[in-house]
């Protein structure tokens, strides 16, 4: 098999090519998880060959760990007030497993592979505790941590392996349930 850059009537774009094959591997990494995806089917998902990925990411973990970078775009809670704080967690939250399918991927992966579960500790460490800190007056670490268990327990519960209630409840539902116990991490 050629690949991308040696197609007929393809232009030759290496920056292209490798965006095609994060988000072919954030589909698959969604879809079939860390384990059962193999660069050779992400290869096939671009037309690509195989040694294309490799060249590009090194490694099926190099390629997990870029399709992985995932920006939970969470807002500036510094100006946020107290008693909402919760209310905007939980809708970012929710967007994010609902709209992005790099989340639960990772998620899923967490369990099995370290490179996952380091993937998942970056997010939060980078993203999610910075931004907690910011808006708590003690402890933040802690806070953060109980507030990343108490988000990722339910995506697991709710979407990963899709129990019911969890499974069943709208948004608003989620919110009542989540809103109280984040709110006394993040507070109390």
């Amino acid at each position: 098999m050629s690949t991308s850059d040696d197609m007929p009537g393809r232009a030759r774009d290496a920056g292209a090519t490798r965006d095609e094959l994060l988000s072919a591997a954030r589909r698959r990494f969604a879809a079939d998880g860390y384990e059962r995806t193999t660069i050779r089917a992400v290869a096939g998902d671009v037309g690509v060959d195989a040694a294309l990925v490799i060249r590009y990411f090194g490694s099926k973990e190099g390629l997990f760990t870029r399709a992985a970078e995932l920006d939970l775009r969470l807002p500036d809670l510094t100006g946020v007030r107290a008693g909402d704080l919760s209310k905007v967690l939980v809708d970012r939250f929710l967007t994010v497993w609902e709209e992005d399918g790099t989340f639960l991927a990772l998620l899923r992966a967490a369990a099995t592979s370290e490179v996952a579960a380091e993937a998942m500790r970056s997010v939060f460490a980078t993203q999610v505790a910075p931004a907690l800190a910011a808006v708590t007056d003690d402890r933040a670490p802690e806070r953060a941590a109980l507030v990343g268990a108490t988000v990722l327990g339910f995506a697991l519960g709710r979407y990963v392996l899709r129990m019911t209630p969890l499974a069943d409840m709208t948004r608003d539902q989620a919110q009542a349930w989540l809103g109280p116990t984040l709110r006394h991490y993040l507070l109390d």
